[in-house]
């Protein structure tokens, strides 16, 4: 009913699970993920217990291979489950039981492993195997190859039924003293026709507007803010909150006419931001006062 992936990302040693299945909600029932851990996908009559369980295996410090195997001995449906995990140092194990509706099956590879059941062929999960690899070769970010291992399968016709609904998940790879804090990406899609294009579009944008985040990867890496606001216009143009935050942000520091500039592009394209500056001016928010919204609103269509 489902494929997926689950990899350790080699260069920043963080965890994805990326999958789709024509089920209502594949999110919150396959992936499970732990900063600095690991990572499990549970599908094929999926046996929810094996994410929480397989998650504290992996806390305990055993192998990718060890938990597969604890979580199939102790199921009395194994044959009927499919289970892939990764563990902290990149150990890739998985099942598919004999009892799994074909198409299915699996692959392990160093870092990651893909599996899938009740496909349209057995073609779907080594196509996404090789996908994610030349993404790997070809030095491609992490969440993109993920994305590029559904769309592989997509290709090789996946779910035999059709498509509902896709999901990806990324954190960190190092332990946070809270699991949120270690939550880099959780983009569900729930119901849609289309759902691998449709989570594409919006990690997109989640994308985007990581880049104009002060503390994200591309700030830290030294790209100046001016660089990462363009980019990510560029990325996600009908994202018109990013032009109005980015025009607050120039005017509060001085840069009026820039500021201007980019609230204009918010104003045309909602007159709520409009009223949502004069909220802000009212409640002294964010630097703005009632003067300087004024001066921005003046002439601005």
């Amino acid at each position: 009913m489902t494929y997926s992936i689950v990899a350790r990302d080699p260069e920043t040693g963080r965890f994805g699970i990326a999958v789709q299945s024509h089920y209502l909600g594949v999110g919150p029932v396959v992936p499970w993920l732990e900063a600095g851990v690991g990572g499990v996908a549970t599908q094929a009559r999926a046996n929810t217990s094996f994410g929480p369980i397989g998650l504290e295996l992996l806390r305990a410090g055993r192998s990718a291979a060890e938990v597969v195997a604890a979580l199939v001995a102790s199921d009395e449906m194994a044959e009927h489950r499919q289970v892939g995990v990764v563990d902290a140092h990149g150990g890739a194990a998985a099942h598919t039981g004999n009892q799994t509706i074909p198409a299915a099956g699996h692959l392990v590879r160093d870092g990651f492993t893909v599996q899938g059941n009740l496909l349209e062929r057995d073609t779907c999960w080594p196509a996404m195997a090789d996908a994610y690899e030349a993404g790997l070769r070809d030095g491609v970010p992490f969440v993109e190859r993920l994305l590029r291992a559904l769309e592989a399968a997509e290709r090789e016709g996946g779910d035999v039924r059709g498509r509902q609904s896709a999901a990806i998940q990324v954190v960190d790879g190092s332990a946070q003293p809270a699991a949120w804090r270690g939550r880099i990406m959780d983009m569900r899609i729930e119901d849609h026709p289309d759902p691998v294009p449709e989570l594409r579009r919006i990690v997109t944008i989640q994308l985007a507007y990581d880049l104009t985040d002060d503390e994200g990867d591309a700030a830290k890496a030294g790209m100046a803010a001016e660089e990462r606001y363009a980019r990510a216009r560029e990325m996600a143009p009908d994202a018109h909150e990013l032009a109005f935050w980015r025009g607050v942000e120039l005017a509060v520091a001085g840069e009026v006419e820039a500021g201007r500039r980019e609230l204009v592009i918010a104003f045309a394209a909602d007159d709520r931001w409009r009223r949502t500056l004069q909220h802000l001016a009212e409640s002294g928010r964010e630097g703005m006062t009632s003067e300087l919204a004024a001066r921005l609103t003046e002439g601005a269509g």
